[in-house]
């Protein structure tokens, strides 16, 4: 009996036109069939956010050539609930791949982000997933070498036997192929946005404000994707939405036995 071609669900928060998600389907085209369920417009920084009180839209769309695709009015975790339901009917892809996002989303953005939501949102079903982010943001970049990273990776990911929520964040340098040096497993790293608000007026004198900041790295650690990222390797990082602090937990556990 002939093995049955594997379903590869593809998501961003960039929109379903953005060039990168254009790049992770010709990534990924080869390994499976394709299933694009993406934000009929940009979505970045909503992190896990979904709709509530508002009807979704759901719209087929011929976008890519023999690539069955919809696009949807939601956030990008919407896209993959409404792909579990109502595309795939019930049925589990064998992985989600999101991205590819124009920009970073290494240390802390990892919380912020909506191409990982969208992949975390799958990996919560049981899907092994990844997000893949491009540290350039120019709508024209070169996404040469982040589709070679994301073919490299997605085929990896489904020629091994990967536990149920398996979770990734890729992100790849903005390098030549001949200056690139790998990929390179990493951890998050201790690196924030130090963020200020500019305060402005508008034409009728009322205020408002437009977000502005600083990247600022206090962790030195030579295993963090940051340092991944400068060093020219891409950096991939396991990631879990189990949120516990279980080094604390167990501190309390003794601490305050008296509870």
């Amino acid at each position: 009996m002939a093995k049955q071609e594997r379903i590869i669900l593809v998501t961003n928060d960039d929109g379903i036109t953005a060039p990168g998600i254009r790049a992770l389907i010709e990534a990924v085209r080869p390994l499976g069939r394709i299933v694009v369920v993406a934000p009929d417009s940009p979505q970045s920084g909503k992190g896990h956010a979904i709709t509530i009180g508002i009807p979704l839209r759901l719209e087929k769309v011929d976008i890519f050539e023999g690539v069955e695709a919809w696009q949807c009015s939601g956030t990008p975790v919407d896209c993959v609930k409404l792909a579990r339901d109502k595309i795939l009917h019930g049925n589990k892809a064998d992985i989600c791949v999101s991205g590819i996002n124009h920009g970073a989303n290494h240390s802390i953005n990892v919380i912020y982000s909506g191409t990982m939501s969208a992949a975390m949102e799958a990996a919560i079903e049981g899907i092994p997933s990844v997000g893949f982010s491009f540290l350039e943001y120019s709508y024209d970049a070169d996404f040469s070498l982040p589709k070679k990273v994301a073919h490299q990776v997605t085929k990896r990911m489904l020629s091994s036997e990967l536990p149920a929520g398996t979770l990734f964040n890729v992100n790849i340098p903005v390098v030549s192929e001949h200056e690139f040096k790998g990929l390179k497993l990493s951890r998050q790293a201790d690196a924030k946005w130090v963020e200020e608000f500019d305060e402005r007026r508008d034409p009728h004198g009322k205020k408002y404000y437009w977000l502005t900041g600083a990247f600022k790295n206090r962790d030195t650690g030579e295993d963090t994707d940051v340092w991944a990222l400068d060093n020219n390797f891409a950096s991939i990082v396991p990631v879990q939405f189990d949120l516990t602090n279980y080094k604390l937990k167990k501190k309390l556990e003794e601490d305050w036995s008296d509870l």
